[in-house]
């Protein structure tokens, strides 16, 4: 039996062989949200609150700028904070010595912990009401994240007054009351005012480089010069003006013939002409070899070190 072949007819599929279905790439979008550990449906909603709290932050400040009365501003604000972006976290970094639980309580302080209602400036300059904190930067991380960046200030001495011992900074701003059982190991400054003059106590001992490390003690005596105290136990009584010149040559005569550790109690620098060193029971001559300088008798007999003439200066 002959069979009519049909020209230009698409040849049959078997039966069982399904049709073929055109496989849709993949855009470059969809490959780099596969690789986010994050769902697709999660950072939908992390950019819808996104979107929810700038706008409700730029409503609270439009309505600020047109003149729209405070109450509907903050109506607005609140109800953004009760749409989740509202304070609920608080994130402090470069704190070292100041108690953490205290800028808790001071960035937590808020008539509102809505977000557009948090006052950053506000809960800087408070924080910048405490002695340890020279600055400070706040911020909001979005959606409920308080930022606070601290910078503290660093210990520089103790200051002793009236029994009392405090740290305080190089610019003399009181930091924190010290234990007299566990001082740290930094200078000692003594007297009314010493606190205040913090900052030219470092320029002085910055002078002499050699004999910063040694000085243990300055006392700040009628408010206007010091008497240094250093490792040895040796006191050094300096002028009210040319302090820093009278150091340093103190310094040159240590290097050139070392005074500290010998025995001396005393040097008094007040005559800018005359070095008087103080030894109990030693009154004769000595001589301090390459600069001319000699060991005398000063007054009442204490022996002196004189690099000129001129009397020995009072106490004062």
């Amino acid at each position: 039996m002959s069979r009519t072949i049909r020209r230009g007819a698409p040849p049959r599929r078997p039966a069982n062989q399904r049709p073929r279905r055109k496989v849709k790439k993949a855009s470059l979008g969809d490959r780099i949200l596969a690789k986010l550990p994050i769902t697709e449906t999660g950072l939908k909603r992390a950019v819808t609150w996104t979107l929810l709290g700038a706008g409700g932050v730029a409503v609270v400040a439009a309505a600020a700028w047109v003149g729209i009365p405070g109450m509907a501003g903050t109506a607005v604000a609140e109800g953004v904070g009760r749409a989740g972006f509202r304070v609920e976290q608080i994130e402090i970094t470069g704190l070292k010595r100041m108690d953490r639980m205290t800028v808790y309580a001071v960035a937590l302080d808020q008539q509102s912990r809505a977000m557009p209602l948090v006052d950053l400036e506000g809960v800087r300059q408070n924080l910048l009401r405490y002695g340890w904190i020279a600055d400070a930067h706040v911020s909001r991380r979005l959606p409920d994240k308080l930022l606070v960046d601290i910078v503290e200030r660093q210990p520089a001495a103790i200051w002793q007054n009236e029994g009392q011992l405090t740290l305080i900074d190089k610019e003399g701003v009181l930091l924190a009351p010290v234990d007299a059982a566990s001082m740290p190991n930094l200078p000692l400054v003594i007297g009314p005012g010493a606190d205040k003059q913090e900052a030219g106590y470092q320029k002085l001992l910055a002078a002499a480089p050699a004999l910063k490390p040694r000085v243990k003690a300055a006392a700040w005596v009628g408010d206007r010069r010091w008497d240094l105290t250093f490792d040895t136990g040796e006191t050094l009584a300096l002028p009210q003006d040319g302090a820093e010149a009278a150091l340093v040559k103190f310094a040159q005569l240590d290097g050139a013939r070392p005074l500290l550790g010998k025995g001396w109690l005393r040097f008094d620098l007040r005559d800018p002409t005359r070095l008087v060193a103080r030894k109990p029971g030693q009154d004769t001559q000595h001589r301090i070899p390459d600069d001319g300088a000699s060991i005398g008798t000063g007054t009442n007999g204490a022996p002196s070190m004189t690099a000129g003439a001129g009397n020995s200066p009072q106490e004062g």
